[in-house]
């Protein structure tokens, strides 16, 4: 779908949080690495997509009313063949009903499980005062445990970005720690500014997450997405 498709879809459906497949197609299309991510509204087309992209793969929940999918046991890694497919879209549907019996559920997204990187996170929130802020700082839970991020206005340079990094206390890890893979900075630094050039160019963006980016010796690749936008005016 292109960027007016989907966001005219969002406005039609009265909706700002934009489902997971959505918010890729968008970052996609601005050069942003993601994984491919595809949707199953059956268990049998889950599990004909799995065996098309290869196991192991993830499971996610698609629905413009769960934001925080895990919270709702509305994510299933690492599964390694049909049958567990089958079960994990059962699994999913079930939980998630449990904690949101009024959710409007889309289906179920299928993505190949990516290679295991340094989790990292690159999101924007809108400040009443500046704009766009730009975040960095170490991804998945660690975010939420050891809030070490760094915060940049948009729009950025890479000067910008390259000081975002390095700023975090956790930057040795980025920097390889004990014997792990070192995440390529400088990707990182044009990623970020990627990121920024993105919400500088799409004002209708009120937030943006991408969580987890693994950042890899070579690359990076951002697993999960969430875009929310603006409220129609």
């Amino acid at each position: 779908m292109t960027k007016a498709e989907i966001l005219g879809k969002a406005r039609q459906e009265k909706r700002t949080l934009l489902t997971e497949i959505e918010s890729k197609e968008l970052l996609k299309a601005a050069k942003i690495p993601v994984v491919e991510t595809k949707l199953a509204t059956s268990k049998t087309e889950a599990i004909e997509l799995a065996k098309t992209m290869g196991f192991p793969v993830v499971m996610k929940i698609v629905s413009p009313d769960v934001v925080h999918k895990s919270d709702a046991g509305g994510v299933k890694l690492n599964i390694l063949n049909a049958t567990q497919v089958g079960k994990a879209y059962s699994d999913i549907l079930a939980s998630v009903k449990k904690h949101y019996p009024k959710a409007k559920i889309v289906g179920v997204t299928v993505q190949k499980m990516a290679k295991q990187g340094i989790e990292v996170i690159i999101g924007m929130t809108k400040d009443a005062q500046f704009g766009p802020v730009i975040m960095f700082g170490l991804g998945g839970i660690l975010v939420e445990v050891l809030k070490d991020v760094s915060f940049r206005i948009v729009p950025m340079t890479k000067r910008d970005a390259g000081e975002m990094i390095t700023e975090i206390k956790g930057f040795p890890i980025l920097k390889g720690y004990r014997g792990q893979d070192p995440a390529d900075v400088p990707y990182l630094e044009e990623l970020i500014v990627k990121v920024s050039d993105f919400v500088d160019k799409n004002p209708e963006i009120k937030e943006l997450d991408l969580n987890p980016v693994f950042a890899y010796k070579s690359g990076a690749l951002a697993v999960d997405a969430r875009i929310i936008l603006e409220p129609a005016s």
